[in-house]
């Protein structure tokens, strides 16, 4: 079976090393320090748009200063998770891509299902959190029941042994 779409088992462990620092430094800015910032990182970015968040300066294309601390854990998050999720297993067959297309559509049914149930019981800021936080959920939701299954599978098999 061809998986075209499927990025090659070499990239599961990149996909770790970037997801797994990301995941704990949101976390740690998340519940400990949420004004965490690296001084190195602050650099010279062009902003394609800047609200000026508590500014009335409000900018298209222009050159700001920004620590650019969130964009990289984002980035890692999202590239990470997009790589353990995506990449083939060593042993990939139908029942692997069955597990796996399975886990994607739980996925997808459950993220929504929370982004409703959070659409109905929260508001104001609170809510903008947590769609933003929702850009990591239907990721890590996959990630968490496509693994579960594949130990699932790989401990059936082995009891059958």
């Amino acid at each position: 079976m061809k998986n075209h779409f499927l990025f090659p088992n070499s990239f599961k462990k990149i996909g770790w090393i970037l997801f797994v620092p990301s995941f704990i430094f949101s976390l740690y800015i998340l519940t400990i320090d949420d004004s965490f910032t690296i001084d190195t990182l602050n650099i010279n970015v062009l902003a394609i748009y800047n609200d000026g968040l508590f500014k009335s300066d409000n900018a298209f294309f222009k050159i700001i200063e920004n620590n650019i601390g969130d964009e990289l854990y984002v980035i890692g998050l999202i590239v990470g998770g997009i790589l353990i999720g995506f990449s083939k297993l060593k042993n990939e067959d139908e029942m692997i891509s069955k597990i796996r297309y399975e886990s994607l559509v739980w996925a997808t049914y459950f993220n929504y299902a929370i982004i409703i149930l959070f659409t109905i019981f929260f508001f104001g800021i609170g809510y903008y959190s947590i769609l933003m936080f929702n850009t990591f959920t239907l990721l890590l939701f996959f990630i968490i029941r496509f693994h579960y299954k594949i130990y699932q599978l790989n401990k059936i098999s082995n009891d059958d042994e």
